[in-house]
């Protein structure tokens, strides 16, 4: 299976970095810092008139007709780039929720026990399963919840009601038995587990492009910064720690593609598993090698250590995608030794975060 991109795939995710320097830079990036987070109305309708939220839509329902291998490129993108906000959601709830598809909607999401982002600025809240919440049920839930701390300034979180949704336990079935099954609707356990899952690969789209993106900070800054009359690239200590970043992040990004281009879940949870990985531990290291300046206020890096913690503890948790990859290698080892031994199992949608 051929996983290279293609020349128009290249041209999207190129047209997105453009759109992204132009809409949203480091000054625009400041100033989502010092309103504590708030969205930035106008910066939402810009990426809806580009058709990121609706480049999954088909073209007769006003969409780009594009599929989940190209919106992972975008939302690559927009890790790289630190764009704050519910994107995932809103991207998700496109046809669903009045407004996502333009922009026009703030769309938020209930993922399990965890805290939910954005809720006082949304406009619609997806509860797996069910219907969005809109109007006096989305009212009665925003005064339900209650705010937290957040590590990351540019994501405000509301503890969720304790009725909200909560995620199934995580079950496993063969490829046979998912083709056995009916078809999915959007109140089907099909249809939740797809959803689920889907949201796992964009949050891991977005974790890899921050990975790549600390990587290429650590580069530059250890090239142009010098100790001792040396640039502090030149150290081996130093050298080591920039190729481990390199090391982690394209083993991440073969897992994100490849699991964009199946669709299997399996795939999936391991593509989260490394991206969360890669993101956290190359912020780190990146850290290091920028020193004390990497904690103020004038370097991105440790605003991208602090949203990769958000993301890794979002939809599929490091905890959650161990569970389904064991399950998978479990039932795997379970099947007869015979060239009539049923497809691999692939475990159902649950246990993420």
């Amino acid at each position: 299976m051929d996983f290279q991109l293609s020349d128009d795939q290249r041209a999207l995710r190129s047209g997105m970095r453009d759109l992204l320097g132009a809409v949203f830079d480091r000054d625009r990036l400041r100033a989502a810092v010092e309103r504590d987070g708030a969205l930035d109305r106008s910066l939402w309708r810009e990426l809806g008139a580009a058709g990121f939220f609706a480049l999954r839509l088909p073209e007769e329902a006003g969409g780009v007709g594009l599929g989940l291998p190209e919106a992972v490129l975008l939302f690559e993108e927009a890790g790289r780039a630190l764009l704050p906000g519910p994107l995932v959601a809103t991207h998700l709830a496109a046809g669903l929720v009045k407004g996502a598809a333009e922009g026009e909607a703030v769309v938020t999401a209930v993922a399990g026990e965890l805290p939910v982002a954005h809720l006082a600025e949304a406009d619609a809240v997806l509860v797996v399963g069910a219907e969005p919440l809109t109007g006096e049920a989305l009212r009665a839930f925003v005064a339900a919840a209650r705010p937290v701390r957040s590590m990351d300034p540019l994501t405000p979180l509301h503890s969720a009601p304790a009725d909200a949704e909560r995620p199934p336990a995580v079950s496993v079935r063969t490829r046979a038995d998912a083709e056995r099954a009916p078809a999915a609707t959007e109140r089907t356990p099909a249809h939740a587990g797809r959803f689920r899952f889907e949201a796992a690969l964009l949050t891991a789209a977005e974790q890899l492009g921050s990975a790549a993106r600390t990587t290429e900070e650590a580069v530059q800054h250890a090239g142009s910064r010098e100790q001792f009359g040396s640039p502090v690239g030149a150290f081996q200590a130093v050298k080591h720690l920039c190729a481990d970043m390199l090391a982690r992040t394209e083993p991440a990004r073969a897992a994100v593609y490849a699991a964009a281009v199946t669709g299997d879940p399996v795939e999936i949870a391991a593509a989260k598993l490394l991206a969360d990985e890669a993101a956290v531990r190359n912020a780190r290291d990146c850290l290091q090698i920028h020193g004390g300046m990497g904690f103020t206020w004038e370097a991105d890096v440790h605003l991208h250590l602090k949203r990769a913690w958000l993301r890794a503890a979002s939809w599929l948790t490091g905890a959650g995608a161990e569970e389904l990859l064991a399950a998978d290698l479990g039932a795997a080892g379970r099947l007869p030794r015979s060239s009539a031994a049923p497809a691999r199992p692939v475990p159902e949608a649950g246990g993420g975060g």
